[in-house]
């Protein structure tokens, strides 16, 4: 599903996304409204809003909340909405335009999660094979898991059913690998087995954060 890079220069890109605030300030908030108007403006301050709503709710809660704004948003294919095969959209990207792939789902929950005080040990974005019922075929996906602690079965975040649901019903779902800030491992095992090395050699994901620094000192392309 994605090409995966070895990047000498990485380890600080990842570094950075571990602590990283990703939320728009009244700066970013101002030029996005100039640039892109006030729709997009808006959905970036209840994006804002939503992370200080839910920063000290039970942790499971924040996770429904936070997969239940994302889906709202329209899912669009890289080329329809960038004109390109492959692009993992920044979490303001995604709120700006109004719409992303599975990938740009899966981002956007695990950073705005973390921005509300997840541990990042109990996320990992997770490659998956989804199988397409109507179609009859599988496909490649991406989502969001949560380990509500280590070992645990994860509840699983996705763009193609509304709401939070254990791996176990999620028959439909075969995963591969996952990912966060700290590392890369194997799907096949839960906790902290199977690691795989670190995320740097995902090179759309040092190509993220690298666009995700920018925008924080306001750049947006």
């Amino acid at each position: 599903m994605r090409r995966l890079l070895p990047c000498l220069f990485c380890l600080v890109l990842t570094a950075v996304a571990a602590d990283m605030d990703v939320l728009p300030d009244e700066r970013t908030l101002a030029s996005v409204a100039e640039r892109h108007g006030q729709a997009a403006a808006a959905r970036l301050r209840q994006w804002r809003e939503l992370v200080g709503q839910i920063h000290g709710m039970h942790e499971e809660r924040r996770v429904e909340l936070v997969n239940r704004f994302f889906n709202r948003i329209p899912s669009r294919t890289d080329l329809a909405h960038w004109g390109r095969e492959d692009y993992w959209a920044t979490p303001l990207e995604m709120l700006v335009t109004n719409g992303g792939d599975c990938e740009d789902f899966a981002l956007a929950k695990y950073f705005t999660l973390r921005a509300a005080g997840v541990p990042n040990e109990r996320l990992r974005v997770t490659y998956v094979r989804a199988w397409i019922a109507g179609e009859k075929r599988m496909e490649s996906h991406m989502v969001l898991a949560y380990y509500p602690f280590p070992d645990a079965e994860p509840l699983i975040l996705d763009n193609l059913v509304p709401e939070v649901r254990p791996a176990s019903a999620r028959t439909d779902l075969t995963p591969t690998m996952g990912f966060n800030a700290e590392g890369l491992w194997s799907a096949k095992q839960r906790g902290q087995a199977g690691r795989l090395g670190e995320v740097s050699r995902i090179g759309h994901w040092n190509d993220l954060v690298q666009r995700m620094r920018e925008q924080r000192s306001g750049v947006l392309r």
